[in-house]
Formats: structure tokens, sequence, C-alpha cells
């Protein structure tokens, strides 16, 4: 049985990942932050689940992947094949308010990682989680693994710092070490202050008059949208490879943060014009206005391809947070 180790378990990613790995059979620890309040509710089900099961193959352990010697008791503890680094501060516009922690997190904390497995001489193949922030200004459309960087924020910037140094280590140590450079991916566990998830619940609650207003930024900026739980299976087929590459996850396909809310509105049977307000406020310092993605490169080499659309994840995530809205509503009548 492989074991493997997850960080940023509680997020979206995280939690669709450990029901993939579950389901293939694999041991499952994740690292979670101490809080004066629960935040696993993404993956409670694996962990009430699991407590049916004779054979025990889920389990948390505290720790923060900003402090080296968490990381290191942790992977000494766990001994896993697989280390999955899912964990960052993961907001852009929020990078610019936090820089320093999101350095902190989302780049030192990716070292840590790695120091941990070259100091303990480990075979632990190592997955980061990195972002299509890093091509920010781009320089070629569309972006592919050979696209020059340019990132925009202090979060692309940070990730950027984990892509070279996951590079580096495979290079001048011989770490099994990949990077996915995924594209925006969705889903109805996406944070709720992320663009698209903020559409499809504000959609939802104006349906269900529990808000009159949706307040957005930049309707301009286009992205490469994708459904997360096909995404994750791309993190795991990159760590089966017997050589470590680095891959571009998307769908190849682009669209605006306006059609995306065209079509949240009109799946709602609303029109978002009489409910949407642009502020300035909203806006970052530095904007990333074109993002798509050519994935050839993981169809040809990890026999991976997005199957899910553009309207079908806005029907997706829609429905979702219909239903979501809709049960808040009983429960408070």
């Amino acid at each position: 049985m492989k074991k493997a180790l997850i960080t940023g378990i509680t997020g979206q990613d995280g939690s669709y990942l450990a029901e993939l790995l579950l389901q293939r059979g694999y041991e499952v620890h994740g690292i979670v932050r101490r809080s004066s309040s629960f935040n696993t509710g993404r993956i409670d089900h694996l962990y009430i689940h699991n407590k049916g099961l004779m054979e025990h193959r889920f389990f948390l352990h505290y720790g923060d992947i900003t402090d080296p010697s968490s990381v290191l008791n942790t992977i000494e503890a766990v001994q896993p094949d697989e280390i999955y680094n899912l964990a960052a501060q993961s907001h852009v516009k929020v990078s610019f308010e936090v820089p320093h922690y999101t350095g902190n997190v989302d780049a030192l904390g990716t070292l840590n990682f790695l120091e941990a497995i070259r100091q303990k001489k480990l075979k632990t193949r190592f997955y980061q989680a990195s972002t299509s922030e890093l091509y920010g200004k781009v320089q070629e459309v569309p972006q592919r693994e050979t696209t020059p960087f340019y990132p925009r924020s202090p979060y692309g910037v940070a990730k950027l710092y984990g892509f070279w140094i996951v590079k580096n280590y495979r290079e001048a140590y011989g770490l099994h070490a990949c990077n996915g450079i995924l594209f925006n991916h969705e889903s109805p566990r996406r944070g709720e202050s992320f663009v698209t998830r903020k559409i499809t619940l504000a959609a939802a609650r104006i349906k269900h008059g529990l808000q009159d207003k949706l307040v957005l930024g930049n309707l301009d900026a286009k992205r490469d949208w994708g459904y997360a739980p096909e995404y994750v299976d791309a993190m795991w087929r990159m760590l089966q490879l017997d050589v470590p590459e680095d891959f571009v996850i998307a769908t190849g396909e682009t669209h605006s943060v306006q059609e995306f809310v065209e079509e949240v509105f009109a799946l709602a049977g609303l029109d978002w014009r009489s409910h949407l307000v642009t502020d300035k406020s909203y806006l970052r310092p530095t904007e990333v206005d074109l993002l798509i993605g050519d994935a050839s490169k993981a169809k040809a080499k990890l026999g991976w391809e997005a199957s899910t659309r553009f309207k079908e994840l806005a029907k997706i995530m829609v429905e979702a947070d219909m239903k979501l809205v809709e049960r808040d509503v009983r429960l408070q009548s």
C-alpha cells in the first residue's frame, strides 16, 4: 500500500485528491494547521467514512509548512511514498496585502519539503502545485511549458520561486520532483472569496432573495477554467512517471469574467445587468489579462485531457450552490 502526504488537504484540490488516492488504495495523510475553529468541512466525509473501516487509511497531522522542524517531523513519522504540496496562500489579490506571509508559505514552504527529502535521502516523489499566474504578463499565446514567465503579483512571484527550487533540486540532487502548472480550476468546493464561486453563490442567493447585488472588479480578465476533480488526476499521473517532468494542465479555452457572470446568471434565470456592480477597489495593482494553456504535452505523455468545459462547469457550480442556499433557507425557516 502506497502512502501519500498531502498539504492543503482541507482545500478544494486537497479534498478531491484525498478522495482519488483513497479510491486507488493509498494510505492518505494530511497536514492541517491548528485553528480555534474546525476547517475540515471539505474532508469530514472522508474521516467519518474511514472510521467505519476495519483498515484505517486516512490520517490528519497538525503542522505548518513554514516550520522546517514540523515538516521534517511529519515526513519522518509518515515516511510517504508521495508528497503533494498543495498548501498555499493562494488568493492573488490578498497576496498584495500580505506579501511576506505569501512568500513564507508559497516559496519557503516548498523549500522546507525539498530540504527534508534531501537531508533524509528519501526516495519520496514530490509534486509541487504551480500555477498559470507564473505567466502573468503573457509573452506567448497560448502558454505552454516553454513560455517565459512574467508574474504580476506577490503570489505569482512566490510560486515562481517554488517552481524553480523544485527544478533545481531535481537537477542538483536527483529528487523525483515535478511542477504541475495548473490553470484555473473550479468546483462547488472552491473558496467563496474566489471569483467563480463568488459569482455562483451570489446568483443562488439573489435567486432566493437573500442578496441583491454582486460586486466585482475586472470583468475583462480572461481565464482558462477547468474542473478541479479532473486536475487532481493529472497531479497523480505526473508522479507515476519514471522520470519527473513539469506539465501545463489546462482546457485550452479562455473566457472572460463577464462571460462567466452571463452564463451563471442565465442558468439561474436572472438578468445579470440588474444585479452586477463594479468597484475599482477590487482591482489588483497589476492585472493578468489573458491566460490560456496548451496541455498537449500532458495529453501526449500523461494521457490526460480536460473533459469538463466552460458551460458544463458553470452548470455544475450553479446547481450545487442552488442546493446549498435552498438548504440554508429551509434551516432558517
